[in-house]
């Protein structure tokens, strides 16, 4: 079955008739295998990733779920489930329907069965390599781009074998057009490639350790350029060229109209990539940096509900089969998630919505609304579709399916409608005065505690999610078993010569001209994605204005940075942020706002995302010594009912110098002005300074060794935030 030809107007109409030069049939065979193995790999590394994501939704609510090892502690599983549930869980999915659909609409076996393994096996390499250092603290830090150089070289190497098979099978296709589905595949991987070797720039220090070529505003700036279009071009255009062909498929009609479909593809890669910036509103960065974000995340809502529209206006005159079919129903619930979360993301892009609802709950329900809805629900649905084919029989039962789509659907409403009500409350009390003018809840854990109900609901949303996945296993595994794999599929093709691809023909729409040529489609999707990332980046980091120096702020010490690495290894940033925005609520709390001059030597930048915990960036010297070292000890001895987790080990683990030398000239080789000679003195310096704390804290009847991982954590907390001189009527009492 193929997909129907699109149609230039609403309505479909016969295809235009084309001579062809060559009355040669070939006989080829689809690759099913592949297909079949990235659709397994999805499954099992989806199941993984939402047993992870669960355990982190129920640590938030009861402490106890840290499981008091180093290794499952919020901080260091939080980055382990994004990573597993999007770079395995979709990553694979993606694969999973490109080599499907790529194959079928190019009319050509894939380019390299050999390449397709490599591909394969590559990819699961890497995941098992994010599972295995991740929890064991070996991160950059930065969202979704955690993993460290040796594996970021690895996903380069696989992204490029994926690409030269896809580029390889375009090649010897044996239909002259190129079908919508592609130019969201090729745009992916063209986009994807550059995001990631611009962003993991990156100097080694040692093995699973290096410092960001980038620093302060500028690599916040490219985190988010990178973070937000991750989300853009891979968990959204690969999966909007699937449903272009995944939802004709199984709807048994024709795409809505062909035109729309051109407007959506290149004004969505073009604009998407402007919007990074609405993630950093309010912050150091740049004002125009940020209205350059803000507008075009609010142009966004046309491609993106194009899109939508598109997708389902196809399904006119097959809605009776949608209350039928279970792929249909989840393909519906997929797409219409993927207008709300496109609706929402320009909203949040405002900066009057933006200034309550950022470092909130509300971007998590958010966020999880695309997850769960679009990427999942869509994915769900072509595995429906695919495996009854590669096993050339039944869906064991539709029953199952519906039951599943049902238990998915409340799942998400459980996990999206309990953080929308967190995120709102979170805002609100942030922001609230009492009529004497000061803060009405000065004590951010009062604002937590508040919140404990909803995340026990969010867990609860996220195991009925699962469990809708437990049923699909269990119906795809029964369906595999009543079939036999058909894992070479034959096809038969005219065959093309290389004329015959680009040959023209009368009354086409201009845009044929395009689809006929891979590589101008390719280098004009290129063009579109460059301009917006050069246009934002260039002046950041060319004109010396947009990031002024502050003369009183220096490279942090050598112990400091040592404590600031072990800060980066619990994944302290994923629950708090070190940017006070310039809002009366939040000077009132933490203290004077935070200027872009102050992280020029930030490496990489740690402003987070998200306010679990409060903001750190003026914590130092707002409490003693002994403070810090019982708080990381047992939270709730400083703060009754906190929900952090304790970190003992830092308390037993002996400080490793080993490598501070080589951070040292590694840093230096990036601006860092220590003095010549520095990565000579550093381990003696640290020393010095961990012996100075020691006997403080000895002052305070607190025995600690010096060389203990907690003395250099406590010096680099003490000095957050120091280096620029507070008035003394805004050092409020910090959160607790």
């Amino acid at each position: 079955m193929q997909v129907a030809p699109l149609s230039p107007l609403a309505a479909p109409k016969p295809p235009l008739a084309e001579p062809r030069l060559s009355a040669a049939i070939d006989e080829f065979f689809y690759d099913n295998k592949i297909v079949r193995d990235f659709g397994i790999a999805t499954v099992f590394w989806g199941i993984a990733g939402m047993l992870v994501g669960i355990l982190a939704a129920f640590q938030l609510a009861q402490p106890e779920a840290n499981l008091h090892t180093a290794a499952t502690t919020f901080g260091r599983i939080r980055p382990l489930h994004t990573n597993a549930v999007i770079f395995a869980f979709v990553g694979n999915g993606i694969f999973m329907g490109v080599y499907y659909s790529l194959q079928r609409l190019c009319k050509a076996a894939m380019y390299s069965r050999k390449l397709s393994r490599i591909h394969f096996w590559g990819w699961q390499l890497i995941i098992l390599s994010a599972l295995i250092s991740l929890p064991l603290g070996y991160t950059t830090s930065k969202e979704y781009a955690e993993l460290e150089w040796p594996i970021d070289i690895a996903i380069t190497l696989m992204w490029v074998a994926f690409g030269w098979n896809m580029f390889g099978t375009i090649a010897r296709r044996r239909e002259r057009h190129l079908y919508v589905g592609i130019w969201f595949y090729i745009a992916t991987f063209l986009t994807v490639a550059v995001l990631h070797l611009v962003n993991s720039a990156e100097v080694p220090v040692s093995w699973m350790k290096s410092y960001s070529a980038y620093a302060g505003v500028q690599d916040a700036l490219v985190q988010w350029w990178y973070g937000h279009n991750a989300v853009a071009f891979f968990l959204t255009t690969p999966y909007l060229g699937l449903m272009y062909y995944f939802l004709p498929k199984a709807a048994g009609r024709p795409v809505y109209s062909y035109r729309l479909s051109i407007v959506h593809f290149w004004s969505l890669i073009f604009i998407y990539i402007w919007a990074g910036p609405h993630h950093l509103l309010y912050t150091a960065l740049p004002d125009w940096a940020q209205s350059l974000g803000v507008a075009f995340s609010v142009m966004l809502i046309a491609p993106s509900w194009g899109g939508m529209i598109n997708g389902l206006l196809t399904l006119r005159g097959a809605w009776d089969k949608v209350r039928e079919e279970p792929v249909l129903k989840f393909l519906v619930v997929a797409v219409t998630a993927y207008g709300m979360a496109t609706f929402e993301g320009p909203m949040l892009s405002l900066k009057n919505v933006n200034a309550i609802a950022h470092f909130t709950d509300w971007i998590v329900a958010h966020v999880h609304v695309g997850a769960l809805g679009w990427n999942g629900f869509l994915t769900f649905a072509m595995l429906y579709w695919l495996w009854p084919r590669l096993y050339r029989t039944e869906l064991y039962s539709k029953k199952l399916a519906n039951a599943h789509f049902m238990v998915g659907t409340i799942g998400i409403l459980f996990y999206a409608l309990p953080m929308y009500w967190a995120g709102f409350t979170q805002g609100l009390m942030w922001k609230q005065f009492n009529g004497e003018g000061m803060l009405q809840y000065p004590n951010f854990l009062e604002t937590v505690l508040q919140l404990v109900p909803m995340y026990y609901l969010r867990g609860i949303g996220g195991v009925l999610y699962l469990s809708g996945v437990f049923l699909m296993v269990y119906n795809l595994v029964k369906t595999a078993r009543a079939g036999t794999l058909l894992a070479e599929e034959k096809a038969h093709a005219p065959a093309l010569a290389p004329a015959e691809l680009t040959e023209e023909h009368s009354g086409g729409h201009w845009h044929r001209w395009l689809e006929r040529r891979p590589l101008q489609l390719a280098i004009g999707a290129t063009v579109a994605i460059l301009i917006g990332g050069a246009v934002e980046m260039i002046p950041t980091f060319l004109v010396k204005s947009n990031v002024p120096t502050i003369a009183a702020v220096k490279p942090y010490t050598s112990l400091e940075l040592q404590g600031r690495d072990l800060y980066i290894r619990e994944g302290c940033s994923n629950c708090h942020t070190q940017m006070v925005r310039p809002f009366r609520s939040e000077t009132e709390r933490y203290g004077e706002y935070s200027k872009a001059g102050e992280f020029v030597y930030d490496r990489p930048f740690l402003w987070g995302s998200k306010r679990t915990g409060p903001d750190l960036h003026r914590v130092g010297g707002k409490y003693p010594h002994s403070w810090h070292y019982n708080h990381m000890l047992d939270p709730t001895s400083m703060s009754p009912g906190s929900i952090m987790p304790p970190y003992p080990w830092l308390f037993e683990n002996q400080l490793d110098y080993s490598t501070l030398p080589s951070k040292i000239r590694v840093l230096q080789r990036l601006g860092t002005p220590y003095p010549a000679g520095y990565d000579q003195r550093a381990v003696a310096d640290a020393k010095r300074q961990a012996e100075g704390i020691a006997r403080d804290l000895k002052k305070e009847e607190i025995e600690v060794m010096s060389d203990r991982e907690i003395v250099a954590l406590i010096a680099y907390l003490q000095r957050l935030g120091t280096d620029i001189k507070v008035k003394p009527e805004q050092v409020a009492a910090a959160a607790q």
